[in-house]
């Protein structure tokens, strides 16, 4: 399926986010196809059985987008990035919700695919992941965003330097660097869960 004309769905952004409730009615039909492929993409990283389907995530994604207000929308992918950065945001959500219930026994898990791990490990923690990306947040804020576009997002380095308005050259800088960075982190957090004992202390 073919992706939704770039310029149309800027023009609707640019409206809607200039206040007309109107574009947004037309936006939805553009982008639900591609919003839905999205959701899959954060699906598939959790366990089988999770209560919350992709189609759910999409609505409420659409719900949270409302909320938003005076967004100065760049383009289709500012608008593809932001809806990820959602998205990610209503799943750890809602694992935190599912472990405070189970006491640590529910929470969700995700994979780092190859491309992002230079050495995946399998069950990684989703509150684990977000944990580090927040903590790569307060020492690099870019790196963190180009992991959050690139990985949760789905962009290409072209569409991740258009979002973030750098050179493609340093996207793929950042995203080497805060791949190493992260497998260090999460590592150290995984080695210091309760029961295990890390091997550099």
């Amino acid at each position: 399926m073919e992706s939704p004309p770039s310029q149309g769905v800027t023009q609707l952004l640019v409206a809607w986010g200039h206040g007309e409730q109107a574009a947004l009615e037309k936006l939805v039909p553009l982008v639900n196809a591609e919003l839905k492929r999205l959701a899959h993409r954060h699906m598939n990283r959790e366990h089988p059985g999770h209560t919350l389907q992709s189609t759910a995530l999409v609505d409420e994604v659409y719900l949270r987008l409302i909320d938003v207000k005076q967004v100065r929308w760049q383009d289709r992918a500012h608008f593809f990035a932001m809806s990820s950065r959602l998205m990610r945001r209503i799943l750890v959500d809602f694992a935190r919700a599912r472990r405070y219930a189970k006491r640590g026994g529910g929470a969700q898990k995700v994979t780092f695919d190859e491309a992002l791990m230079p050495a995946p490990k399998r069950g990684q923690d989703l509150l684990l992941l977000d944990d580090a990306l927040n903590a790569l947040a307060k020492v690099d804020e870019r790196k963190s965003r180009v992991v959050e576009l690139r990985f949760f997002g789905g962009l290409s380095v072209e569409e991740t330097s258009e979002v973030l308005k750098v050179s493609q050259e340093t996207v793929h800088r950042d995203w080497k660097l805060a791949k190493a960075w992260l497998a260090r982190e999460m590592g150290k957090a995984e080695s210091c869960e309760p029961g295990k004992r890390s091997n550099d202390e």
